[in-house]
């Protein structure tokens, strides 16, 4: 028998399907990669966030193997009781040397980072400063510390110069993706460490899409910023690197605060320690990864050649792995996606409230994993369908 509450969910999602924004699970058979079966049918994959293939790397799957021989499954408890296995320990010890800071600490999800991170520094009587295209886990940490929240135009630092100017509170944080999942732009790191140097803030970068990718695969941590104790960096590992969990770099006061504070992370059983050591692995993998870095670089120039005349929509501007082509209108992303689907490509629609309303796209991922004629395959059907 339904009841109100229920009801009043049924017509939501009533409205979410006429709108042409209710959202379905796919359902995917045998190991991620970029030729994939996903819903019973084969198809090439073009949203993945495996920028390097690594998702189903041999040596990746082999350390997991190992590992699992040694230390089993589950951690069996959180990191503060028995759950901080030798493989947690190396692996945060390995990242640290690898993108430059003095510590690290690995989280289970890059949400519970953010969430972990963000309420650790920020209380009541601080101000977070939030770039408006952030990454929902950030919006969302903002609102739970209890801070005050100002946000700023999309990369618009003569903005949020003036609000950090007009600032009263102790403690300042500015929070901001360093490469944004929608749009695939960077934000200017060393400019954002000259506000925060100026105005005494910390700077919080979440390189989700960087790390793995950018700088010899370090992500995008310049020089300055790698040296500066106001800055943490934020990595997520089940993207570029392949495997799952993120990775925070920082000062090591700030990483042992976050050991005693971070809720996020005291409060939650410890991830399985086979990640971990499979992580180190993959940490191996991405410094010896130039050839796939160079692979992924020449399929997205490739890309954006073979679009670069064609009507109908526009690519954003982009040197990452993200190339969205925006379209408009909810509908009319639906309709492209469902178009290269029909023709064996996995492309999804990116709609409201996820983008902003009139700026509907088809978001595409590349891999170095991709083949030339995988790239040229998305060319012509794109050619086609639109």
């Amino acid at each position: 028998m339904s009841f109100a509450a229920l009801t009043r969910l049924e017509l939501g999602l009533a409205t979410r399907r006429a709108d042409q924004l209710e959202r379905r699970r796919s359902v995917l058979d045998g190991a991620q990669g970029t030729h994939i079966r996903v819903n019973g049918r084969p198809v090439v994959s073009f949203c993945s966030n495996d920028y390097l293939g690594l998702a189903a790397d041999p040596a990746l799957v082999a350390a997991a193997h190992r590992a699992l021989d040694e230390c089993g499954l589950g951690a069996g408890a959180a990191h503060l009781i028995t759950g901080h296995h030798r493989f947690h320990h190396d692996f945060e010890r390995a990242f640290a040397r690898f993108v430059g800071k003095p510590a690290a600490l690995l989280f289970s999800t890059g949400y519970l980072a953010n969430l972990g991170v963000v309420t650790a520094l920020a209380r009541r009587h601080s101000e977070i400063f939030a770039d408006r295209l952030n990454h929902a886990s950030l919006v969302d940490a903002a609102q739970l510390s209890g801070a005050t929240l100002t946000r700023y135009r999309h990369l618009d630092l003569a903005q949020l110069e003036g609000r950090l100017a007009r600032s009263q509170a102790a403690d300042k944080l500015i929070v901001t993706d360093l490469v944004f999942s929608m749009d695939g732009d960077c934000a200017p790191v060393d400019a954002l460490l000259d506000l925060a140097e100026r105005y005494d803030a910390w700077l919080y970068l979440d390189d989700a899409h960087g790390f793995g990718v950018l700088n010899d695969g370090r992500g995008g941590l310049t020089p300055r910023a790698r040296a500066s104790d106001r800055v943490i960096y934020l990595a997520t590992l089940g993207k570029a690197a392949g495997v799952a969990g993120a990775a925070v770099a920082a000062h090591s006061a700030a990483i042992d605060w976050l050991v005693n504070v971070a809720r996020a992370y005291v409060y939650t059983t410890a991830s399985p320690p086979v990640l971990a050591a499979s992580l180190i692995e993959s940490l191996r993998q991405i410094e010896a990864g130039g050839a796939r870095r160079m692979r992924l670089t020449a399929h997205i120039a490739r890309l954006r050649a073979g679009l670069a005349d064609l009507r109908g929509g526009h690519l954003l501007p982009s040197a990452t792995p993200i190339q969205p082509w925006v379209v408009g209108e909810n509908a009319e992303a639906v309709r492209l996606s469902r178009a290269l689907l029909a023709r064996g490509l996995l492309v999804p629609a990116i709609r409201t409230p996820t983008v902003p309303a009139g700026a509907a796209r088809l978001r595409i991922t590349l891999s170095s994993a991709h083949s030339d004629d995988d790239v040229a395959r998305l060319m012509e059907a794109l050619h086609e369908v639109v």
